[in-house]
């Protein structure tokens, strides 16, 4: 008889992207007692139902008005986007370098709306400011995701031409025919995004949707704000019928006649807002020193940089773990192996108005719902986030062919069959939104709630530009950081 010594066994070790989920899950827990999770508005259930009645009987303020802020908010987008197209292509071409990698990574870890308040300060209320606020972070989206399709193309047709084909030759008759659909299925998903934050920018007074939003919030007139949010739902839901071949070059070469003329643009001030506005405060008087400008950027590191970023690291982490148990929970409610057509209907619905509604939009109203707290922000990073997640999890599922054996019962399905079989995917979408929902979490300061974005906001608002802008950078770079870091552990996943 053979007797086995147990101790020699292996112990047994959990699967690599299940402890890489516990990691983020006991993180955000440690981080619990430090988020402010409190409702501090006196009666939250008053003010919800009345927004919910609003929505019972929507009534739209004046139709030239809205008409005028539909128009706007697609033509910033169409602008914007068609420009960051353009722009990031020419890009992607030199994506290979680490400079240009490095460059397109610090346009696209800066928000939209931090974009916005930049150049509010010397174009003002401009059809520029918008314009660009869309186009430069888009530009370098573009760039790193038009660079990855075009470098996973098959390389067997360039192989082929001669020996002296150039480069941009090369391109046009091999990797760009080829790579030419998935191409054009992402500039369509970032255009869906550029509407999404083309209505956004109303928040800093530009004349789109989300202008005419937050007026009529803040007034009360919650039938207006149930109607213009309808209107925008059935907007973005509806693309596919308004948005063809045919229309696309009409939306772009009219984008321009719609976007409003706005303020005349002060040259005077775009020079003096680069040559004396951004200098840092020490350096701007004939007393400068080094000493100086390291006890001014000691100050803001101390004061107002290392507060932010804590800030902003916990409600993300926070907010993430939410989003993860949020798209779990969501993503068979668009399963063909959990529901019928039928009753896969009103998932659909949900997943389509929780994903197109953007987090700033959905912050701002649960702020006022249930008073400044982090409570809001980690609702509406998850809402938002975790309706994208399972929306994409849930379509994952539908390709996977079920075992004969597979559970019958959908609970047992889901736990011994779909979740499985859909976890590397699903890990995958949430590495990949760690980073924006950093890069939310910090803009979602301007709304009040002390991330990074409060400060910049402080500063600006206390025409303190040097300042604002060295906080955009450090949120910058920790953006940067922690897109290095979800690609590592990417990965390390994958192998």
């Amino acid at each position: 008889m053979r007797f086995t010594n147990t101790m020699d066994r292996p112990a047994y070790r959990w699967p690599r992207g299940v402890r890489i989920a516990l990691w983020f899950l006991l993180i955000a827990l440690a981080c619990i007692p430090f988020t402010d999770l409190e409702i501090s508005s006196l009666d939250p259930w008053i003010d919800l139902s009345r927004l919910l009645r609003g929505f019972m009987a929507p009534q739209l303020m004046q139709p030239s008005l809205v008409i005028e802020a539909l128009l706007a908010t697609l033509a910033f987008a169409f602008a914007g986007v068609g420009l960051a197209v353009v722009c990031g292509f020419v890009l992607a071409l030199a994506f290979n370098n680490p400079v240009m990698r490095g460059f397109c990574a610090l346009l696209r870890s800066i928000h939209e709306l931090f974009w916005a308040l930049i150049f509010l300060q010397f174009f003002g209320l401009h059809p520029l400011t918008g314009l660009l606020a869309i186009a430069v972070p888009y530009a370098g989206v573009f760039a790193r995701m038009f660079a990855e399709i075009l470098d996973q193309v098959p390389k067997q047709p360039e192989q082929t031409l001669p020996a002296d084909t150039g480069y941009l030759s090369a391109l046009l008759y091999t990797r760009l025919p080829l790579a030419w659909p998935h191409l054009v299925s992402y500039t369509s998903y970032r255009l869906e995004c550029g509407i999404r934050s083309s209505a956004i920018l109303g928040f800093v007074g530009l004349p789109t949707l989300g202008y005419y939003l937050e007026s009529s919030f803040s007034q009360g007139y919650y039938p207006e704000v149930a109607a213009l949010l309808i209107l925008f739902y059935l907007l973005v839901a509806s693309k596919k019928l308004w948005l063809r071949r045919w229309t696309f070059p009409v939306f772009i070469v009219g984008s321009p006649f719609f976007m409003g003329e706005g303020m005349p643009i002060i040259w005077g001030n775009v020079w003096r807002f680069f040559s004396q506005d951004i200098v840092p405060a020490p350096l701007r008087g004939s007393d400068a020193s080094w000493q100086s400008l390291i006890d001014w950027f000691t100050h803001i590191l101390i004061d107002q940089a290392l507060p932010g970023v804590w800030n902003t690291l916990i409600l993300s982490q926070v907010a993430l773990a939410v989003t993860g148990l949020f798209a779990l929970s969501l993503f068979p409610l668009i399963s063909r192996h959990c529901f019928s057509p039928a009753g896969r209907l009103p998932g659909h619905l949900f997943l389509v108005i929780a994903r197109s509604t953007p987090e700033y939009l959905l912050a701002y109203i649960l702020l006022q719902l249930l008073g400044p707290s982090m409570l809001p922000a980690v609702i509406a990073l998850a809402i938002h986030n975790g309706a994208l997640i399972g929306y994409l999890t849930g379509r994952h599922s539908n390709e996977i062919q079920l075992r004969h054996d597979a559970p019958r019962r959908r609970l047992d399905r889901y736990c011994y069959e779909l979740l499985p079989r859909t976890y590397p995917a699903f890990l995958s979408f949430m590495l990949y939104r760690w980073e924006v929902i950093m890069r939310e979490t910090a803009i979602l300061g301007v709304l009040g709630i002390q991330t990074i974005g409060f400060f910049v906001d402080s500063a600006i608002q206390e025409i303190r530009f040097d300042v604002a802008l060295l906080l955009i950078l450090i949120a910058a770079m920790m953006n940067i950081f922690v897109d290095l870091i979800a690609r590592r552990v990417q990965r390390s996943f994958i192998g």
